[in-house]
């Protein structure tokens, strides 16, 4: 072999380690990432997942996920600024109440239109629409507290429980491959409809309260719901620490 092949052999070879090295720095999830498992097995979960699919098949072609998921997140800001609204004037109520509604409209169809079009982006859709769930949750229940329909600290509780179980369930999603939108029947549109109702009921009695009790009609439901998310999390944290301990042990 002359000076001059040993010159191209050592080129050929540069050029290969460079190809090498950047094989290397590409993102190899692309293509490696698998959804994790859904599973909605809420009381409303089967008519609206019919609905969702009426609805996807006949979007206008130029609105995409995109615009149904910022009109999601538009329409829960709007919600916590309808219940700010309600201290003054009763009519914020029935203003949350379509916000929730619209809300539903655009958090519950994005996914559901990706799916259909087969356009889905699995990461980045998980990440805004959940994040986008977080901050929503903090502007709704920022509202409810300013409200004065339910004590504050009420409020505050919700939300620290909520967070908190969706923190469980984004770990389940990432460790097990597991992502579950409910909880004993219950579920984001399950509340979205009690939270309607309350308003409704509170619209025209405003000082409704629990029979035979003298709690608020919020002040109730908001500690029924800290009770039921924080049974929610510790069985769901319990269930999936020994599921984890069981299969990474069982390897050693």
């Amino acid at each position: 072999m002359n000076a001059q092949q040993i010159a191209e052999k050592s080129t050929r070879n540069n050029a290969n380690e460079t190809i090498d090295a950047a094989t290397t720095r590409l993102p190899s999830h692309e293509h490696s990432f698998r959804n994790a498992t859904r599973i909605q097995e809420s009381f409303t979960s089967i008519p609206e997942r019919k609905a969702l699919l009426w609805l996807a098949s006949r979007m206008p072609a130029p609105i995409n996920s995109d615009h149904l998921t910022l009109l999601g997140f538009v329409a829960m800001f709007l919600a916590g600024c309808s219940y700010a609204f309600a201290r003054w004037n009763p009519w914020g109520l029935i203003l949350a109440t379509f916000c929730l509604a619209l809300n539903w409209f655009g958090d519950s169809l994005d996914g559901t239109l990706a799916r259909v079009r087969n356009c889905q982006r699995p990461r980045y859709g998980f990440y805004v629409d959940h994040m986008i769930d977080s901050v929503g949750a903090l502007f709704l229940i920022s509202g409810l507290a300013i409200s004065g329909q339910i004590d504050w600290r009420i409020a505050a509780g919700m939300l620290i429980a909520f967070l908190l179980l969706s923190i469980e369930t984004y770990l389940a999603s990432y460790t097990l491959g597991i992502f579950r939108l409910c909880f004993a029947k219950f579920g984001p549109t399950e509340i979205r409809i009690l939270l309607g109702l309350g308003n409704i009921a509170l619209f025209f009695h405003p000082y409704a309260k629990i029979p035979s009790l003298t709690y608020r009609l919020l002040d109730f439901g908001g500690a029924i719901a800290i009770a039921a998310m924080t049974v929610m999390l510790l069985v769901a944290a319990a269930s999936h620490t020994i599921t984890l301990y069981r299969e990474e042990t069982s390897r050693m």
